[in-house]
């Protein structure tokens, strides 16, 4: 398979969980598509070879998360406002606020990523780990934090 069918396959296998995961890190459209551009620039330069396709996905994903690591670390990222702080420009209005994608998007970051990789994506605790570098544990903690905050967010039920 040469490059271009082969980011093909990528793109078309992968880009709607790049842009998803993404989004729950950024909590920004605009971000999380330009994340997938880089993600994708970044699988055309490197010369992977993988050994299945659980490795492929945990690789792109591990590539998303530190791609998105690297945005919210960045110094531009704390230089600007949003456009509450900035304007008087009505924005519409994100996510139903009764849906259960909108009540794991209120949660914050460490949890947010948890349990979207978790439920979203089928990841286990210790893949999760392995994907956005925290020990196992940490991981069963924040599964078991998250999962309360979620119950509260989601009024008790």
């Amino acid at each position: 398979m040469n490059k271009n069918e082969n980011l093909e396959y990528l793109v078309y296998t992968y880009a709607d969980t790049i842009l998803r995961f993404s989004y729950s890190y950024l909590k920004n459209l605009q971000d999380a598509q330009d994340v997938s551009q880089t993600v994708f620039v970044k699988l055309l330069i490197a010369k992977q070879n993988f050994k299945s396709k659980d490795h492929e996905k945990a690789f792109i994903l591990r590539m998303t998360a530190n791609v998105c690591k690297d945005i919210l670390k960045s110094s531009w990222r704390n230089r600007t406002c949003t456009m509450e702080h900035c304007g008087e420009i009505v924005a519409p209005k994100e996510d139903d606020d009764s849906s259960i994608l909108w009540a794991v998007n209120q949660l914050e970051d460490k949890y947010r990523c948890v349990i979207y990789l978790h439920y979203y994506e089928g990841y286990k605790a210790y893949e999760i780990g392995k994907i956005i570098g925290v020990p196992t544990p940490t991981i069963h903690t924040r599964l078991v934090r998250g999962r309360e905050k979620l119950k509260k967010v989601l009024g008790g039920e």
